[in-house]
């Protein structure tokens, strides 16, 4: 490891570490050990700058050790070797004595006899209170129920609301289980790199801690998808000689201009992660070699004003490629990243991009929120601290108006997406949105009001639809009324990318349109139960619903209905437990009610239902449905009588219909029909046609979402389109139009799919 002075704007010269492990390995730690002890953390915290009680870190070890006797991994090391190792990733980052103390800590209270109290009379409140943060963060097993997940994620952004090294010493903790999970099985190795993409990682990058973020994404690849890991650590490897060679000219071209002009100047070479070149190539189709930020210098100077000159030496030493040039200077990113990007051709035409950023800056990109600490900080700034953690709340206060938990997991992981845009308000004030927002997204984003009054908007000065996506550098106006009675319309709903409109949305609702929401909420769930066969008198009904009520941890039956009417409890999602806890106590009693409903229906010989379809007129007729527009209850219908097969069931608007309608010789024979209530419990054939961009996985995706959506699939037919599109034609088993609606929407927020349309044939 080497040390470098780096100058700073006020106080004496900080150090920076770099690392200096083989190339590969990379991320935070001094050697190239995956397994550390005692000796090696004390080492690390005499090379710190940092003030350290080296003796309570030591009474911390001592109780760990003992209390951790006789434990091993499950790679047949002692188990302390955990704690330890944890904790010399914590004190590389540079945290405080309270951090690694409870580092060494973390793992005693849940699987030791160790108390909390005891750790609190002996090491004091914060150590205590930061074990206890960390130990109330069960594992996220993804083998267990959405809703446990959901629950446990959930406490984790409570417990970084409360003190953000809560969140840092279980990042560490994931860091070094990431490290040595080699040796667990493979479906553990699998779900714990799942969890650590899509929970951990993004965590950090939003805590701009990159160095944690990077290793874990590769890790994580690694055993997610190993095939694609090894092609491209192969590609790399090809070509590592070449690559340092190409650095190292570089690195002393670019010296040799700047050097004399400039103090304090430091040059150095980056590759890649292989996680981001994953990306580019499987995500975004490219090949490895139209990568063109695989290679970077990265160049650290002392003040913003160098940054932009040395900016225009690179542009006149090195050909830039156009639409390649980044200012997170001026616009910096959400997680507090700053610098200047761009790309450039060498004489040799091959591309590299330039990063130039300040010390502090650099500091911020690397390690994030932990900089506070590294660089002695710490808690003192709890203003600013605050700030830079205020995502946290923003994502609790959205989730209070859902009441769905699974629906909670889903937002959470959606609002720390890794992928961001940047889109400007016509003062030139900059909102940043996870990518796939729209002009609502947006809207919301400015304040509550401006969405709630909404009517219009214009992107970079023509008018858009409001399901419009933005894209980075739009400049949006909000066009909105002054009407008392404007609100948002329901279908925003599942318009909306982020977690946090999708709740502001609903909780207009909540408050404006209460009795709306009750009775939506009551038509809704009576049209769920006849559809799933749930059938009860007024009594038993009611106390069927107090269950439910209190499954879902709600007051009363009212405040069910009204989530329902509002969007906080999503019909699809609980309808299996509903019916599970109706079979397992009410079937008995539910199907005597059928059967005497039944005797009352056969005793009424007004209109007779066919199939679901009442024929005015007829009774008892033969019904089909016809293939050429294929009806479903919630259409506008209409009979046609055939010749010796009954009566055919078609769309009003079906192009047969109008063929035939006007025909003299056919007319007569259309006669009106409507769905009977029997319907909502029947199913029927329904096509839609998916289009979009073709990419790997993508019928995956499809699949898994109509399976999570428990609907029937009769027949799948996907085709290659000209220009990378692809056209999938999906037959499934749909019971009404609002369901093939929902399962339309949920289809068309899949990546990489432009629209989802019902056929017509």
């Amino acid at each position: 490891m080497r040390t470098l002075q780096c100058p700073a704007s006020s106080g004496p010269a900080r150090r920076l570490y770099y690392d200096l492990r083989p190339e590969g390995h990379g991320g935070i730690g001094m050697t190239t050990q995956d397994i550390y002890d005692f000796d090696d953390l004390l080492k690390v915290i005499r090379l710190n700058d940092a003030q350290y009680d080296v003796e309570k870190i030591r009474r911390a070890y001592a109780v760990a050790a003992e209390a951790h006797a006789g434990q091993v991994r499950d790679s047949g090391e002692p188990y302390i070797s955990h704690p330890v190792s944890v904790a010399m990733i914590l004190a590389d980052l540079g945290m405080d004595s309270d951090t690694l103390v409870a580092a060494l800590l973390h793992d005693v209270v849940e699987d030791t006899d160790v108390g909390l109290e005891s750790l609190r009379k002996e090491f004091g409140d914060d150590t205590a209170l930061l074990v206890d943060g960390v130990t109330k963060l069960r594992k996220l097993p993804f083998s267990s129920k959405e809703e446990q997940q959901a629950e446990n994620i959930r406490k984790m952004l409570m417990a970084i609301a409360k003190d953000v090294r809560v969140i840092i010493i279980k990042l560490a903790d994931r860091l070094h289980n990431m490290r040595t999970i080699g040796v667990r099985p493979p479906q553990k190795q699998r779900d714990t790199a799942l969890e650590t993409m899509e929970v951990y990682a993004p965590i950090a990058h939003r805590l701009g801690i990159h160095a944690i973020k990077e290793e874990l994404e590769d890790i994580s690849l690694r055993y997610l998808d190993p095939i694609a890991y090894e092609e491209i650590e192969s590609q790399m490897d090809l070509k590592k000689e070449e690559r340092q060679r190409f650095i190292e000219r570089i690195k002393a071209k670019i010296n040799a201009r700047l050097s004399e002009k400039y103090d304090d100047i430091f040059i150095e070479g980056r590759v890649k992660g292989v996680f981001g070149i994953y990306r580019k190539m499987y995500v975004q189709g490219r090949s490895f070699d139209e990568i063109y930020d695989i290679y970077a210098i990265r160049i650290l100077v002392n003040t913003i004003d160098e940054c932009y000159h040395i900016f225009g030496e690179i542009h006149d030493m090195f050909r830039p490629i156009p639409n390649r040039f980044k200012d997170y200077i001026s616009t910096p990113k959400a997680n507090m990243y700053q610098s200047l990007h761009t790309t450039v051709f060498d004489k040799e035409a091959i591309p590299f991009e330039v990063q130039i950023r300040t010390w502090d800056m650099h500091h911020t990109a690397e390690f994030g929120i932990a900089a506070h600490w590294k660089y002695k900080e710490g808690l003192e700034k709890k203003d600013s601290l605050e700030d830079k953690i205020s995502w946290v709340r923003q994502l609790l206060e959205t989730q209070r108006e859902t009441v769905d938990t699974q629906e909670i997991l889903g937002s959470i992981k959606s609002d720390l997406s890794t992928d961001e845009v940047f889109i400007f308000t016509p003062k030139g004030d900059v909102i940043t949105l996870p990518a796939g927002s729209t002009i609502i997204d947006f809207a919301y984003a400015i304040h509550s009001e401006i969405g709630n009054r909404m009517v219009g908007a214009k992107v970079d000065g023509r008018m858009v639809s409001l399901d419009t996506q933005l894209q980075t550098g739009n400049i949006v106006n909000i066009i909105t009324t002054n009407a008392k009675d404007h609100g948002p319309s329901r279908d925003w709903i599942s318009i909306v990318k982020t977690a946090s409109a999708r709740n502001k949305i609903r909780g207009w609702f909540k408050r404006e349109r209460k009795e709306e929401n009750i009775a939506q909420g009551k038509a809704e769930l009576e049209k769920e139960f006849r559809r799933y066969n749930i059938l009860l008198d007024d009594d038993t009904m009611e106390e069927f619903l107090g269950r439910i009520v209190k499954n879902q941890r709600l007051n009363s039956v009212r405040e069910f209905l009204a989530a329902i009417g509002y969007g906080g409890i999503l019909l699809s999602k609980v309808m299996p437990r509903i019916k599970e806890l109706y079979v397992r106590h009410y079937k008995t009693t539910g199907e005597e009610q059928v059967k005497k409903q039944l005797v009352r229906s056969t005793a009424q010989k007004q209109r007779k239902a066919s199939s679901g379809v009442i024929v005015e007129g007829l009774e008892g007729c033969l019904v089909k449905y016809s293939k050429c527009c294929n009806p479903l209850p919630g259409d506008d219908i209409i009979g046609y009588i055939t010749r010796g097969f009954g009566v055919s069931i078609h769309k009003k608007d079906c192009i047969n219909v109008e063929a035939t309608m006007n025909d003299p010789n056919q007319s007569e024979r259309w006669v009106h029909c409507e769905w009977a209530s029997s319907a909502g419990s029947e199913v029927f054939k329904s096509t839609i046609d998916i289009f979009g961009k073709d990419r790997d996985g993508l019928l995956l995706d499809v699949s898994i979402a109509l399976n999570n959506m428990h609907v029937p699939v009769y027949s799948l037919i996907a085709r290659e389109q000209p220009d990378d599109q692809t056209a999938i034609q999906i037959t499934l088993g749909i019971t009404d139009l609002s369901q093939l609606q929902y399962v339309s929407s949920t289809l068309g927020k899949i990546g990489g799919i432009t629209r989802v349309e019902r056929t017509v044939q």
